[in-house]
């Protein structure tokens, strides 16, 4: 039987045919990829395709990448606007919310009607005091073009505050202005004042006498500037750097602390006629053994507290004859265990204080030193100002979008026991009579007090 031979000519065929079938397979499934690819990417510009898997890697590169720009914007988006922290205690009077960003400093007008507040949100906001027990809080916003405020300060009469330009690193004032409806605004002048400080600017004030603002900064700085923008005087505090400095409510005292353990105190003097004539050594606060971290004047002067890294708390009596070289007294001693960033406020009637440490306050009477009142969490920041009201009822705090406002129970109770311990003594009916009022009225705001708290 002959074997058959296998026909080449159809075998050839065959595989040729093998061949054009893969090619025509393989345009087919790279036209499908290509348009799969244009669909998810959009239409590209006319020009050389480089290879078809280096594509493909570079859109998932790409994909990645606009995936943590997006991740990106969202965590960006939640540093700027923070959930609101939330805090609450018995004694907590109300909180003041308006601001959209941190609010960095407090200061109350010397006739006690306004409280002042600025924050990074590009804002100065001035408050009505007589608003605090109320549900609405109502506010006077001025705005900071193209900066914001670190620090924010009234002027003697409430129609003018100057503020710390953060990124201007200058002063900048706002006068109020009515507007066309009737209602009043501030606005800032035209110009700001010069530049001088070349560190940090830590604090400012203005003299309740008009006559001149102050401005520290954190090396060894503090100038004394007339009202129009020109400086007076430059002080040299040799404390190595200046941690807090501040004008005294008399405004006659000019004082600062810092890396040494004591505060340093000047007297700004001017002629009778109003000239400025120098900036003199006052007297000096000694005792810390380590530097302090801030202080605070009583309303008339005669009073001052300090807080120190050495644990403690002082409390002082200024009123001494300074000239003839009468060193201040030390009249009490208190502990507290606090940390940067610390400050502390001083009642304006002197009869308790508080001390910040971090997010917490802790309110103390001057009487006995003893701590009475202790607030945690008060803030969702490290707290940034601490100051009571003129009248001594309410202690305000900042440190994150609101305000804190507290009700001063300790300052009450402190009138209670002095009124009490002076009307043993009072032989006189009309001062007995009288004394028994004030500890009747400090009852009663007290009672009503705890009795809204519980």
């Amino acid at each position: 039987m002959e074997e058959e031979v296998p026909d080449a000519g159809g075998a050839s065929l065959v595989g040729l045919s093998l061949v054009l079938g893969g090619l025509v397979l393989g345009l087919v499934l790279l036209l499908l990829r290509r348009k799969d690819r244009d669909v998810g990417s959009g239409t590209r510009e006319a020009g050389p395709s480089p290879p078809l898997e280096d594509e493909s890697v570079n859109g998932e590169a790409a994909s990645k990448t606009s995936l943590l720009k997006k991740q990106k914007q969202q965590q960006r988006v939640r540093k700027e606007k923070p959930q609101q922290h939330t805090f609450s205690h018995p004694l907590l009077a109300s909180a003041l919310k308006g601001h959209s960003g941190s609010v960095t400093c407090l200061d109350f007008s010397s006739n006690g009607k306004y409280l002042a507040s600025c924050s990074d949100d590009r804002t100065v906001r001035i408050w009505s005091t007589k608003d605090f027990l109320e549900r609405e809080h109502r506010c006077m916003r001025a705005n900071v073009e193209l900066d914001h405020a670190t620090l924010v300060r009234f002027y003697p009469d409430s129609r003018a505050f100057v503020v710390w330009l953060a990124n201007g690193d200058t002063l900048r004032l706002f006068k109020m202005t009515k507007k066309e409806d009737g209602s009043f605004t501030y606005v800032a002048v035209p110009e700001d004042f010069p530049k001088q400080h070349k560190a940090p600017v830590i604090n400012i004030g203005v003299a309740d006498t008009g006559k001149y603002i102050m401005t520290a900064s954190s090396d060894t700085t503090i100038l004394i500037w007339d009202l129009k923008g020109e400086v007076l005087s430059t002080i040299n505090t040799n404390q190595m750097n200046n941690t807090f400095a501040a004008v005294s409510p008399c405004g006659r005292f000019v004082a600062s602390c810092g890396f040494t353990p004591d505060v340093k105190v000047w007297e700004v003097c001017f002629s009778k006629s109003g000239d400025f004539r120098e900036v003199t050594r006052a007297f000096e606060l000694k005792g810390h053994t380590a530097g302090v971290y801030s202080f605070s004047f009583s309303n008339d002067s005669r009073r001052m507290a300090t807080v120190s890294k050495d644990g403690t708390w002082k409390l002082w009596d200024t009123d001494v004859e300074y000239k003839k070289q009468q060193d201040p007294y030390l009249l009490l001693t208190g502990k507290c265990a606090v940390t940067e960033p610390c400050r502390i406020a001083l009642a304006p009637d002197a009869r308790s204080l508080a001390i910040s440490s971090r997010t917490s306050i802790f309110v103390y009477n001057t009487q006995q030193g003893e701590e009475e009142e202790r607030f945690e969490g008060v803030h969702g920041e490290h707290i940034t100002d601490l100051a009571f009201d003129t009248t001594s009822r309410f202690l305000v705090s900042c440190g994150d979008r609101a305000i804190r406002v507290f009700h001063n129970t300790v300052g009450y109770r402190a009138v209670i026991e002095e009124m009490k311990a002076l009307l043993k003594k009072a032989s006189n009916e009309s001062t007995k009579h009288r004394l028994q009022q004030q500890i009747a009225s400090a009852q009663s705001a007290l009672d009503s007090i705890h009795g809204k708290a519980h």
